[in-house]
């Protein structure tokens, strides 16, 4: 029996934490396919300053920055967010996309966006990754797009036929296909330290087309999804108390019915107890009930006259019995 209580109560948890798991994730969050740890990168993002917010310490106004060392330029990146600063002239992209760029860098007078937001974070293998795409066009791509439209169709002199023809252009899917844009990528790794601060760093950059960058934060090392917990502290102490209670009262049940042969309401087990206990209640609520009856006010403001004429009817009536019975008594005597 109580094997079979554990087992429901443990595919009731299970079913809970099953149902749980479909949930989808919030943005910017992620659960390792190998340690099954859970990790939140929202708190990296940094947001634009508001008047009503309270002041931010010393270090935190803006976007993160990476020094671009030997590259010629310094790196402005936020995480899963756009970037705080505001752009006014980026290359080679919509104006309607640039206040969704995450990463840029400032060259020569000139904005570079090296990628667009992106909330979805993504693992290869153990190492916690996260991609920004489609930022400005890379050099090659720009020389190459030149280099197509300029290209002329060779054609044989002696072909009259063939120079009356109109040159072909390159078709617009083509163009597209050999187009190349600014990407990143940005490797997290966990700072151990729960006092050290979130930094990054530029490693390199290949064609100026990719780059790639390490960042370290505590928020990199994962932890457990509070959402997904199947029972916190006091669910686990409700179940415990739960299987306490049903084994008491299961258990005494059991007993009183095969050992003591009991019947009725006295197979509950320490019956005498529980009836005590609920006489006592029972007549807690009796004097409770008849107290505040008395407190009620009457209906009829001659109800006492009432009752005090039937209690003298009720007398005189007594009286009358009296009298009549000694009559009777002396008939007899006679």
């Amino acid at each position: 029996m109580i094997s079979l209580l554990y087992s429901t109560l443990l595919l009731l948890a299970a079913s809970h934490a099953s149902a749980a798991s479909d949930k989808p994730l919030k943005p910017c969050t992620i659960v390792s396919p190998t340690t099954e740890r859970f990790f939140d990168l929202n708190p990296l993002q940094r947001l634009p300053p508001s008047e009503d917010s309270k002041k931010k310490k010393e270090g935190d106004d803006g976007s993160w920055h990476a020094r671009g060392y030997d590259y010629g330029a310094n790196f402005t990146i936020n995480f899963c967010g756009p970037v705080v600063e505001e752009l006014d002239d980026v290359q080679d992209l919509d104006k309607g996309l640039w206040k969704n760029v995450s990463a840029f860098y400032e060259k020569g007078g000139k904005q570079w966006a090296i990628g667009l937001e992106n909330t979805e974070p993504i693992f290869r293998g153990r190492k916690l990754i996260l991609n920004y795409t489609d930022g400005s066009l890379c050099p090659s791509s720009s020389k190459s797009s030149r280099s197509i439209e300029s290209r002329e169709i060779i054609t044989d002199p002696d072909d009259d036929e063939d120079e009356d023809k109109p040159k072909k252009k390159p078709s617009k899917g083509k163009e597209e296909k050999n187009t190349r844009r600014k990407t990143t990528v940005i490797s997290l790794l966990c700072e151990s330290d729960p006092l050290a601060k979130t930094s990054i760093s530029f490693v390199a950059a290949v064609d100026d087309c990719s780059y790639f960058f390490e960042g370290r934060s505590p928020f990199a090392c994962g932890g457990v999804h509070t959402e997904n917990q199947a029972l916190g502290p006091g669910g686990v102490f409700g179940v415990i108390a739960l299987i306490a209670v049903l084994v008491y009262f299961i258990g005494g049940y059991v007993y009183q019915r095969t050992v003591m042969h009991q019947r009725g309401w006295r197979q509950l087990p320490n019956y005498a107890m529980w009836a005590g206990i609920w006489r006592f209640f029972s007549d807690m609520f009796i004097i409770l009930t008849s107290s505040c009856a008395r407190f009620m006010p009457s209906r009829r403001g001659y109800s006492r006259v009432s009752l005090g004429q039937e209690h003298g009817r009720r007398a005189r009536r007594n009286e009358d019995e009296d009298r009549l019975i000694d009559n009777l008594d002396e008939e007899w005597d006679d």
